[in-house]
């Protein structure tokens, strides 16, 4: 549940945002919840090797925030699938920024820092943690 962690969701977006700049997938929608993350993204490198570059580098930086070492961060497993056309995408992305309010974490999907639907409020003015619960 590290990823409750202010810092540590912070780290996640970050790394997220840097995928974008470094053009490695088009961004769709994301969510950084407590305990899981959802990306919908447009690949622009192998997803394996886009994978391993975003876990990768999100363990590391979060591990050395949490002082941890020598420990597995994320899960090895991910799920991908691919979507089949804009209707499915809307669905998807829907689906994805609704996670928080689906779990009494917030009321609307705005409301949610660590999320494409919350990107436009500042980060560090939101004084809620992934962690909190209704």
């Amino acid at each position: 549940m590290y990823l409750c962690q202010p810092a540590i969701a912070r780290i996640v977006v970050g790394s997220i945002r840097k995928g974008v700049e470094l053009a490695h997938f088009e961004l769709g929608a994301y969510v950084v919840m407590a305990n899981h993350v959802h990306l919908l993204i447009s690949p622009k490198i192998p997803p394996d090797r886009l994978m391993k570059s975003l876990k990768g580098s999100t363990a590391r930086e979060a591990n050395r925030a949490l002082g941890r070492t020598g420990e597995p961060f994320w899960q090895k497993e991910s799920y991908h699938h691919w979507v089949r056309g804009p209707q499915e995408f809307e669905r998807i992305r829907t689906y994805i920024e609704n996670n928080p309010v689906k779990a009494g974490v917030v009321q609307t999907p705005e409301d949610f820092p660590w999320s494409s639907a919350g990107v436009e409020r500042s980060l560090d003015a939101a004084r809620m943690s992934a962690c909190a619960t209704t």
